[in-house]
């Protein structure tokens, strides 16, 4: 077996000096390069009956170790396996794969059974079979399909097509009047299991369509198919018209609720938005009032300031008494005519004029 990939990735090392690719040396262990094929093939498989066999050299059983050891490429070993194959799906496909891979050189052979066959010993197929041949033809796992394949195994038909292992599921096949139709294969050494893909087969497959068949009629029913072709009465017909006209309803009305749900949940998404910001500007509307009307607001302040203002203007501030004083110069006395005697004055004159000098304001009479 060949070693893990992690495993043989890091076992590279790069050198600067290497002479290998990416600085890689022999001792690396890089692994020889492979030359390009194709996986996938381009042609469907033959039929038995359009392949020539060389009947010149004998046929030689190989054993189940020589087979696992692995063979000549001129010699592969031939693997047969059979079955229906109606529906075909990956649970066919995968049992096809199993065989495939069952030694290192496998040349895979697919007996499919005929309509006459497959109806008598297990029932009514959907496919024909021309379709379940041509299904089987396509599998990328065939080498050659073996068209009206019998339903038990003879020595003869082994030998024929040069059969060395028979690969089937480990699960006894009771069938035409037999408890395994395999006994005799397994008794022979011939026999490789193969492993059941569960959760699909044709049965289940079948049984989705029985029991979804009112969905399937009137899907078919909508494409065009006509109540004849699908074998459906009048009166289901019309039945499932109407069944097409009442979900097409509750579809729409569906759809309606949906989107009206839509709508609602966009409107309290809004509203929350709005709320939010509302409760965002009455807090920041707040916030400026107080700034502005408030104990301690800038309109008290102003208010203080222009109060002090106007109180300053009304009422200016004295001179400071340490400032230097001017002495005024007396202003003269004023003589009441053909009197001797001074005018009245007020109280408040009363008290400058007896502090101030009077002079006599009549000089031309003393010239």
């Amino acid at each position: 077996m060949e070693p893990p990939t992690s495993s043989r990735l890091n076992s590279r090392k790069r050198r600067k000096d290497g002479s290998g690719p990416n600085g890689a040396t022999e001792l690396d262990g890089i692994p020889p390069k492979m030359s390009r094929r194709s996986f996938g093939l381009r042609e469907p498989a033959p039929f038995s009956d359009e392949v020539e066999i060389d009947y010149s050299k004998p046929y030689i059983r190989v054993t189940y170790e020589e087979a696992m050891k692995g063979t000549p490429l001129d010699r592969p070993v031939r693997v047969y396996a059979d079955g229906i194959f109606d529906l075909f799906h990956s649970g066919h496909a995968r049992a096809l794969m199993q065989a495939k891979n069952l030694f290192p050189n496998t040349y895979l052979i697919v007996g499919v059974c005929s309509d006459e066959l497959t109806h008598n010993f297990k029932g009514f197929t959907v496919m024909n079979e021309n379709e379940r041949y041509d299904a089987v033809q396509h599998c990328r796992y065939v080498d050659e399909v073996v068209r009206n394949a019998p339903w038990t195994l003879t020595p003869e038909f082994l030998a024929e097509h040069r059969i060395d292992f028979v690969a089937h599921d480990d699960i006894p096949y009771s069938s035409a009047g037999s408890d395994d139709v395999y006994k005799h294969i397994k008794e022979a050494g011939m026999f490789a299991p193969t492993q059941r893909t569960e959760g699909i087969s044709t049965s289940d497959i079948i049984t989705r369509i029985v029991r979804d068949y009112d969905v399937y009629a009137r899907r078919n029913l909508q494409r065009g198919y006509t109540a004849k072709e699908l074998n459906v009465s009048f009166i289901n017909e019309k039945k499932y018209h109407l069944q097409e006209r009442v979900d097409k309803v509750k579809k729409r009305v569906k759809d309606v609720e949906e989107k009206s749900k839509e709508f609602v949940q966009k409107v309290e998404e809004k509203s929350i938005d709005l709320i939010q910001k509302w409760e965002e500007k009455s807090r920041e509307f707040i916030g400026n009032f107080l700034e502005m009307f408030g104990p301690e607001g800038a309109l008290k302040h102003m208010l203080k300031e222009g109060k002090g203002r106007m109180l300053q203007a009304i009422s200016p501030k004295q001179s400071p008494s340490s400032s230097p004083t001017h002495d005024r110069s007396p202003s003269p006395s004023f003589r009441w005519p053909f009197s001797t005697k001074t005018p009245p004055s007020s109280p408040a004159n009363r008290s400058r004029n007896e502090s101030a000098v009077t002079y006599d304001i009549s000089e031309d009479e003393e010239d």
